[in-house]
């Protein structure tokens, strides 16, 4: 069986020799190639097309997204595993789009780095786990839908109480300005509470406040 050709770009020069002393200790792994510029890479990478591409974001002459790129246009059976430091949001997300499989942070060893590629050789997607905290967080934030209180939900008599509430009105004099009795005003204010998912009234008017249902200056 064929070594697993691996090519490494990475401008630390520390880093990289670690990385590569790692890979050639495994056996069934061939370290192809290494550079630490982007011109390097593509150069390599046209030259000699490896197996798998370990890759860092950030290179002295470009962007290792880049490589991504035309490593994917290549042969989109190449392997590619980032192996960085945090960046913003937006670079990790384009590295995903643009085809990298796994996503490593240098400071964060929870996943080994051997553990990393054959979960990827293996049809998987090794993160990171703040990489990974982070895709979900933000994927929840993209798909959560909006408070109720944003959809409408709370009613005309609802906001009434609400109002009557911020000029410091309590229970029974709210029931007799609105002319309903002290229990449904009860009842109204805790489906307010429970739509703004707040638990006191002090929550419940600077939420409704925030949302734009009652005036800041009231």
């Amino acid at each position: 069986m064929q070594p697993l050709a691996i090519a490494l770009v990475e401008d630390e020069p520390t880093t990289r020799l670690a990385v590569a002393a790692r890979l050639a200790a495994v056996e069934g792994y061939r370290v192809l190639w290494q550079a630490e510029r982007l011109d390097q890479g593509l150069a390599e990478l046209h030259r000699q097309p490896p197996q798998l591409l370990i890759v860092d974001l950030g290179l002295p002459d470009g962007s290792g997204l880049d490589l991504i790129a035309a490593a994917r246009r290549l042969d989109p059976a190449i392997g590619i595993l980032v192996l960085t430091v945090f960046g913003d949001e937006q670079k990790l997300i384009r590295a995903i789009e643009q085809g990298a499989r796994g996503y490593l942070l240098k400071d964060e060893p929870a996943i080994g780095l051997v553990d990393a590629i054959e979960q990827l050789r293996a049809g998987g997607a090794p993160m990171s786990p703040a990489i990974a905290r982070h895709l979900v967080s933000r994927l929840l934030r993209r798909e959560a839908p909006p408070p109720l209180a944003e959809q409408g939900v709370l009613t005309a008599r609802e906001v009434e109480v609400l109002e009557l509430a911020a000029k410091g009105y309590n229970h029974a004099e709210v029931a007799r300005l609105l002319g309903l009795s002290a229990h449904t005003v009860a009842s109204y204010t805790r489906r307010i509470y429970e739509k703004l998912e707040v638990r006191s009234r002090a929550e419940a008017l600077f939420e409704a406040r925030r949302l734009g249902l009652l005036g800041h200056g009231r």
